[in-house]
């Protein structure tokens, strides 16, 4: 990885930091010993946080039969695993201010891609649905670290984008000596975060992998790349959809899902993205 960018990134001191509450919920989970109710005592010590878990919580995407009223009742019907990823949710919207239409449809699409990784990866059970949900989340966050750092050169590539009818990764290759795979791989890494998140977020473009690469996280970032292209091929957070076969990609292709499969994902996230997107909003 670029070794300059490194050194910018990590010792950046105006870099958007994720809340305290979802670093303390991180560590309380990893302990055996934390219950429903200490969870639920740091998680309601932000409001702003607390009101978007219970919101997030009550989404169909998680199918609960009943209303979810409270933080301990969250937690009882989803378990920790699920309270993490949703913490974190609420917390990284925070990040995605000032909310201008660049941060809006950057946070669509991020949320958009968090939801369809939770879907492939709860329909082809290849990786931990958890898991695929916070890569989906942060697969784009350099792209928020570098309209933060320098809106106007982050824009002048919005505008290749659009006037030359180019990809944002061509874009963006004519404007930085970095991309923002590489950005948000040591955003994750600064902010303390799983290595294997860190690794999904570096490789959801490239998926070059190498020969010894440990499957599961080889399975995770083609899964959080495939989730980026669902949201791609319907234009979740983009300006309009991309006509491309979804089974034709390198992700699909490594992950051995068929088209017949990739339909039937697709539609259910398309379902579930317009049902619920508001409750993320």
């Amino acid at each position: 990885m670029n070794q300059e960018l490194e050194a910018l990134i990590m010792n950046a001191s105006d870099l958007p930091t994720i809340p305290v509450v979802a670093t303390k919920v991180m560590q309380l989970i990893e302990s055996e010993n934390t219950t429903s109710e200490e969870l639920a005592k740091i998680v309601a010590s932000d409001p702003a946080v607390a009101a978007r878990v219970l919101k997030i919580s009550n989404s169909s995407f998680y199918g609960c039969q009943r209303q979810i009223q409270t933080l301990s009742h969250a937690i009882m019907i989803l378990g920790f695993s699920t309270l993490k990823s949703l913490v974190v949710a609420a917390s990284l919207k925070q990040v995605y201010k000032p909310y201008g239409l660049t941060e809006k449809m950057l946070w669509e699409h991020s949320f958009g891609a968090g939801l369809a990784a939770r879907i492939i990866a709860g329909a082809s059970r290849l990786v931990n649905e958890d898991e695929a949900f916070l890569g989906g989340l942060f697969h784009d966050i350099g792209k928020i670290i570098m309209n933060n750092m320098d809106s106007k050169q982050f824009q002048s590539v919005m505008q290749k984008c659009y006037n030359d009818r180019i990809s944002f990764l061509e874009a963006e290759r004519q404007v930085y000596p970095y991309n923002h795979a590489e950005v948000g791989a040591l955003v994750i890494k600064k902010w303390n975060f799983p290595e294997i998140l860190m690794h999904a977020v570096l490789k959801h473009h490239t998926f070059d992998f190498d020969a010894d690469e440990d499957p599961y996280r080889v399975r995770l970032a083609c899964v959080v790349g495939l989730a980026n292209l669902f949201c791609h091929r319907v234009g979740a957070g983009m300006r309009e959809p991309e006509d491309f076969a979804l089974h034709e990609t390198p992700p699909a292709i490594i992950l051995n899902i068929d088209e017949e499969q990739l339909n039937f994902m697709l539609e259910t996230f398309v379902e579930a993205f317009n049902r619920d997107k508001v409750l993320f909003s």
